[in-house]
């Protein structure tokens, strides 16, 4: 069986099962591109990992540029580890309850989720529906209401709106940064008549534009109203033997506090917790990236290590596995419903439900062509490529920045390409050599036609390529501290306002009548500087000289300010140093 043009064999009811092989380079996007062209229902793209994740989004993305009305839609990782102590970044749980409130109206369309996040348990339905709040210019908005819904749904009070999850009220003025929004909203009130609502710069609180209504989502994937945390008492009963009273857990949750690490408990909350599976429509197909299987095996086992490496805390107990996620068995059962396909990297043998991509077009891996900076001729391989290509050729850069040198590095070889905004364009055209901006990590080629897509890190290697994070703030990803267990007494550690100081473990303290949990620092002076567990993200490993040689900075002084502005200035030398060698 051979796939015909850029269309391969979807499975169907009559074949529920079909293996998609020979996809070198980023042709696992052009293929599923093609599948959701030709497909009236949903897809459900599963992968090994959050990193194939953003990688297969960018390359659908990228693909679908030139064809509007298709949405493709991503439910990201927690990016924490089971059983963790603290939750996920708000921008992460913003973008999860967003893909959760639009997954049951959606008809067509793709959804990417890693294996791992997939074995989740999540919220039901229904309370997403019912703690979604509509606000329209004309609507009456009691202000006293209006606080304690936010306070229920889990949003922040704070004195100035910047990130999502948060709220203020300053006079007749609402500011809020709902959950699933790309701005935060000004709503300006007439008594107790919304009067207008306008989205805002959070940096320079700058009107961007006025509009007609917003949607509320909550703020968290679990309640924390006076029935929510009912039954959450009731379920910690019945679940954990011993006085209640000593948790820190059970304790937080009876004052309405969302403590760090409460998703872990997320089937106290609810009677019936369900899995992502449950949002999906009756017309999906199921595309597994190769990987993805034997990463449910793997992630099942760690999940086990950490619940027996974590389960003897009587402060804190913690829910057995089965209970917050959903076991392997159960999950394959509940994907078999789904016609499937898997995509694997090598040739198919050729029967019955195989099929080679493109098998006409005889995909190959795209070639290194690495510029050279010390060697006497640095583009030998870039311009002997670009000359020897019998077809046509597509540059992508990750950003309008890297494309602009890039057509400088070519113009000072006497080679111009044409820019073009999107896959669609060049495709349809029969311009020799192109550039485009897409953050591709892989390229592609194509023997007939004759195409080659050129990613940047074929030129400058996979570090050109920025990998951002959500998390704002954060530090690199090495040196990020993403578990208590990591750090001993006495460990050398950044902060990011403070310097480095020296770990000295954990402390309770009473604060505003709350027994609340800190990480002790020791800086110079035997000055002490408390930071509560939920602001972990602020601290990182020391990296610099050996642990017992770092260095100790001193509280209420500049110096780590001066190091730190020093570090930018000397990156920013570096940085203009290699555009000149460029």
């Amino acid at each position: 069986m051979q796939a015909s043009a850029l269309h391969p064999v979807l499975p169907s009811a009559n074949q529920p099962l079909v293996n998609w092989g020979r996809l070198y380079g980023n042709s696992p996007g052009l293929l599923l591109s093609s599948c959701i062209t030709d497909f009236d229902g949903f897809l459900l793209v599963v992968t090994s990992d959050m990193q194939q994740a953003n990688r297969i989004e960018h390359e659908l993305k990228f693909y679908l540029s030139g064809k509007p009305g298709i949405s493709i839609l991503s439910f990201p990782d927690w990016e924490t580890l089971p059983y963790d102590l603290f939750s996920p970044h708000d921008d992460i749980i913003s973008k999860r309850l967003e893909t959760l409130s639009r997954l049951p109206d959606f008809e067509s369309g793709i959804l990417i989720v890693p294996i791992a996040t997939l074995m989740q348990r999540i919220a039901p339905i229904d309370y997403i529906r019912s703690s979604t709040l509509l606000l329209k210019t004309g609507d009456k908005l009691l202000s006293d209401k209006i606080r304690k819904q936010l306070d229920q749904t889990g949003y922040r009070h704070v004195s100035q709106v910047i990130e999502h999850g948060e709220y203020t009220v300053r006079g007749s003025l609402l500011d809020l940064y709902p959950m699933g929004s790309n701005v935060p909203y000004r709503i300006d009130l007439f008594d107790d008549e919304i009067e207008s609502i306008r989205s805002f710069d959070p940096e320079t609180q700058r009107t961007i534009n006025t509009i007609q209504e917003i949607k509320l989502l909550p703020a968290n994937e679990f309640p924390l109203h006076d029935e929510a945390i009912k039954l959450f008492r009731q379920n910690y009963r019945k679940r954990f033997e011993g006085d209640p009273q000593k948790s820190t857990i059970y304790h937080e949750v009876s004052q309405g506090h969302a403590i760090g690490g409460l998703e872990y408990y997320l089937p106290l909350f609810f009677d019936d917790c369900k899995s992502l599976t449950d949002y999906l429509p009756e017309k999906t197909i199921l595309v597994c990236l190769e990987g993805s299987d034997s990463s449910t095996n793997n992630f099942w086992d760690q999940i086990n290590q950490r619940y027996e490496s974590r389960r003897h805390n009587l402060e804190r107990p913690i829910l057995p596995p089965e209970e917050v996620f959903v076991n392997p068995e159960s999950l394959n059962h509940s994907l078999s419903k789904f016609p499937r396909a898997n995509l694997q990297w090598f040739e198919q043998t050729q029967s019955p439900g195989n099929d080679d991509f493109i098998i006409n077009y005889n995909t190959t891996a795209p070639p290194p062509l690495f510029i050279q900076n010390n060697a006497v001729e640095p583009y030998s391989a870039l311009v002997h490529y670009l000359f020897e290509f019998p077809g046509r050729i597509l540059l992508a850069a990750e950003t309008t920045g890297r494309r602009e040198l890039i057509i400088e590095i070519l113009r000072k070889l006497s080679i111009h390409p044409k820019v073009i905004d999107s896959w669609e364009s060049f495709y349809q055209s029969d311009i020799k050599l192109a550039i485009t901006v897409a953050p591709l990590e892989q390229g592609l080629v194509l023997e007939d036609p004759a195409i080659s897509i050129i990613a940047e890190p074929q030129l400058f290697g996979t570090r050109a390529v920025q990998k951002r994070r959500r998390q704002k703030g954060k530090t690199d990803a090495a040196n990020i501290i993403r578990n208590l267990t990591d750090l001993n007494d006495g460990d050398p550690v950044v902060h990011e306002d403070h310097g480095i100081g020296r770990y000295l473990g954990l402390q309770k303290l009473n604060v505003g009548n709350i027994e609340t949990e800190f990480l002790t620092l020791e800086y110079a002076d035997e000055a002490k500087l408390y930071v509560p567990v939920a602001s972990l993200h602020l601290i990182s490993r020391y990296s610099g000289a050996s642990p017992e040689n770092a260095p100790l900075h001193k509280l209420g002084t500049d110096r780590w300010q001066k190091a730190k502005r020093k570090a930018a200035e000397r990156a920013h030398d570096v940085a203009a140093e290699l555009l000149d060698v460029y």
